[in-house]
């Protein structure tokens, strides 16, 4: 059912300010307060509430705090079993499949969403999310029973996960953690093979929305970019200086962060990498290819262009922070450089086009579409602007989300 009131309200020239939030809160109020509850319901959980939920969500929105219908709604397991899952599985997988197992890095977006944690941790955190029911096997580094059992065994994510350090479950060091990338999910995906470009790539994607052609600039210096990149490729050197250079002069500085992670596995026996597991290269722990810390896998292909760039450690520098990609937003609170995933997944998480990504992404799912004219992206903007602002709770991106989205 549609409500006029709020249908007005999207197509009438959008204000600004508290001009802005009184016509909104207005057109609200107007609202059927069942309907509306019906509407937040469904989007937020895709199932209809019970009578008495609905009737508490009814009650909250005709008192003018429609919010706190979202924040009922959200109480529903669908919202975690489904909603959230949904949300998260694409982003564990090359081909984007929501239909993939869960797994670590599925169930620590979902857990961190449950419980408010500044949803920036998603790529520098210490932390994951295991299951926490009786008779689970036990987590592994080198396979996914855990997580499979918990998903086929129907139990509710909403109450049966648990956040623990992600250095106390898999042993990685603490100062080597980073969120969602050194889980084993992620690792499995993007760390396997290759140069381990793909972790880099895929995070961009996944966390920023933008793909590498979205980031292209070839006014960056290409001195960071590596031996394996041919600088004539077929022979014509005007392919590298128009193409190539402007994604590996800005991908291949913030992709050495990952220099010392690889994904082991039996390439022969498990090409799916179904038993592998992430491999780190600690302090004092040398590659005996590189002689260094470096796995070899970042050497790989030296003979297309010897001259380039060898990676000696996990430093990284972020050229975007000059140029087209200024816009992105990177924090003045950062130096734009470091060592390691963490300090990189820090450097994304606190830039303007993460806050916007999160929002994007949930209102897509929210309200069935894109942001299509000036009050949907005004609005992107205004959820985007408290996110940032109150502890990046993704919880309350998909409250105001739904509320705003309730009439379409």
């Amino acid at each position: 059912m549609k409500n006029q009131p709020i249908r007005l309200r999207i197509e009438r020239p959008f204000a600004t300010g508290a001009l802005f939030g009184a016509c909104f809160w207005a057109a609200i109020a107007s609202a059927a307060p069942q309907d509306q509850a019906l509407q937040i319901h469904s989007r937020l959980t895709g199932v209809k509430p019970t009578e008495g939920v609905l009737l508490d969500m009814a009650e909250d929105i005709a008192s003018g705090d429609p919010d706190a219908a979202a924040y009922t709604a959200m109480q529903n397991d669908a919202f975690y079993d489904v909603t959230l899952k949904n949300l998260a599985t694409p982003w564990t997988n090359r081909d984007r499949d929501v239909f993939a197992p869960l797994n670590d890095y599925t169930a620590t977006v979902i857990g961190m969403v449950r419980d408010d944690v500044d949803f920036r941790e998603v790529l520098s955190g210490n932390i994951i999310y295991t299951g926490d029911v009786s008779g689970l096997p036990a987590y592994s580094n080198s396979n996914n029973d855990h997580y499979e059992t918990l998903e086929t065994g129907g139990y509710s994510l909403k109450d049966n996960l648990e956040r623990r350090s992600q250095s106390s479950v898999t042993g990685l060091p603490a100062e080597a953690t980073a969120g969602v990338m050194t889980t084993r999910g992620a690792a499995r995906s993007f760390f396997i093979a290759g140069t381990n470009r793909a972790m880099f790539r895929f995070t961009l994607v996944n966390h920023l929305c933008r793909d590498m052609e979205q980031v292209q600039d070839t006014s960056r210096p290409p001195d960071r970019i590596r031996q394996d990149v041919s600088r004539s490729p077929g022979g014509d050197s005007r392919v590298f200086q128009n193409n190539c250079i402007g994604c590996h002069s800005g991908m291949d500085p913030m992709a050495q962060a990952f220099a010392y992670y690889d994904f082991t596995y039996d390439a022969d026996n498990d090409p799916e990498g179904e038993n592998g597991q992430l491999d780190y290269n600690s302090a004092g722990e040398t590659d005996p290819a590189t002689g260094s810390r470096v796995k070899a896998k970042n050497h790989i292909n030296s003979a297309n262009f010897p001259h380039g760039f060898i990676l000696p450690d996990d430093s990284w520098d972020n050229y975007w922070r000059q140029g087209p990609n200024m816009h992105l937003g990177w924090s003045s609170a950062l130096p734009g450089s470091g060592n390691g995933a963490k300090s990189m997944g820090e450097e994304l998480a606190n830039s303007r086009a993460f806050a916007e990504c999160q929002v994007t992404k949930v209102f897509r799912q929210v309200c069935l579409r894109d942001p299509e004219d000036a009050t949907d992206r005004a609005r992107v903007d205004a959820i985007a602007d408290d996110f940032s602002n109150s502890g990046y709770r993704l919880k309350q991106v998909y409250a105001d989300a739904a509320v705003y989205c309730a009439g379409d």
